[in-house]
């Protein structure tokens, strides 16, 4: 189980020297509404109640993709007019609300990069996925596929597999998920193979992690956190945000199979 991040006496001083606005009295403490992708749950769950801890602040958490059309998606909660003061999503839609004035350009921040990963049933074969070549037999083998509906299942369907040639061959046995982890669909036996960001596949019981996509059939994600334009505790917002994006939260997000944006930490 994984713990708030505790320094050294050596080190406390210089840490709550830079300490980035995190320690707040308890009479200021807010209510801080937060809407997170999956991508970045694992690593959101770890490090919430170390920021409440610090700060006094309180976070009230929804989930929710960075993209698609099921009502949990972000930017359709946003369009609802859901009281929510910070998102964490996918950098290229967080990007997308910043042009369109729901999410405030000068406060986001990139917190983590999170990569590629395939799964199968827990203890059932590991296919060999260390080259493009040995992707492409797995895939071609496998007699069912399942990928997300937001970044990585897009990127898959419209850009990987199409690539390798293989969108027809795959096309009657692959489906994309809406609004549930791909690794628990794969857990059930519904599909032989799962393709999501390996910080999304870890946490589910009843799967095998084969191991992170090739890097010619990589992509990295970003995951950056913002605050939502009509936010009523902005400083609050912010204080999170820069704590997630600290050095301090990296050891907790990397254990989480993400690389964290500010790798200073080891």
């Amino acid at each position: 189980m994984m713990t708030c991040w505790t320094p050294g006496r050596s080190m406390l001083r210089g840490i709550i020297a830079a300490s980035l606005g995190l320690m707040v009295s308890i009479a200021a403490a807010d209510d801080i509404h937060v809407v997170s992708s999956g991508g970045f749950a694992a690593a959101y769950r770890a490090l919430a109640p170390c920021f409440e801890k610090q700060t006094g602040h309180h976070l009230v958490i929804a989930w929710g993709p960075s993209m698609g059309e099921t009502p949990q998606a972000i930017p359709n909660r946003l369009a609802r007019g859901e009281d929510i003061d910070v998102v964490i999503m996918v950098g290229t839609s967080l990007d997308e609300l910043i042009s369109h004035g729901k999410v405030l350009d000068a406060q986001h921040q990139v917190l983590a990069r999170s990569r590629i990963g395939l799964a199968v049933k827990a203890g059932a074969a590991r296919p060999d996925i260390s080259s493009m070549e040995g992707l492409r037999k797995a895939l071609l083998a496998a007699k069912s596929i399942a990928y997300s509906d937001s970044a990585s299942g897009v990127f898959l369907s419209t850009v990987l597999i199409p690539r390798m040639g293989i969108a027809e061959q795959i096309k009657g046995k692959s489906r994309m998920i809406p609004a549930e982890p791909v690794g628990q669909v794969v857990a059930r036996g519904e599909a032989e193979i799962g393709l999501q960001q390996i910080s999304e596949l870890l946490p589910i019981p009843g799967i095998d992690l084969v191991g992170a996509l090739p890097d010619a059939a990589q992509q990295i994600t970003p995951f950056s956190a913002g605050i939502v334009a009509d936010s009523k505790a902005r400083e609050a917002a912010k204080a999170l945000i820069n704590y997630l994006a600290s050095p301090t939260a990296a050891p907790l997000i990397r254990q989480t199979g993400l690389d964290p944006a500010n790798d200073n930490a080891h």
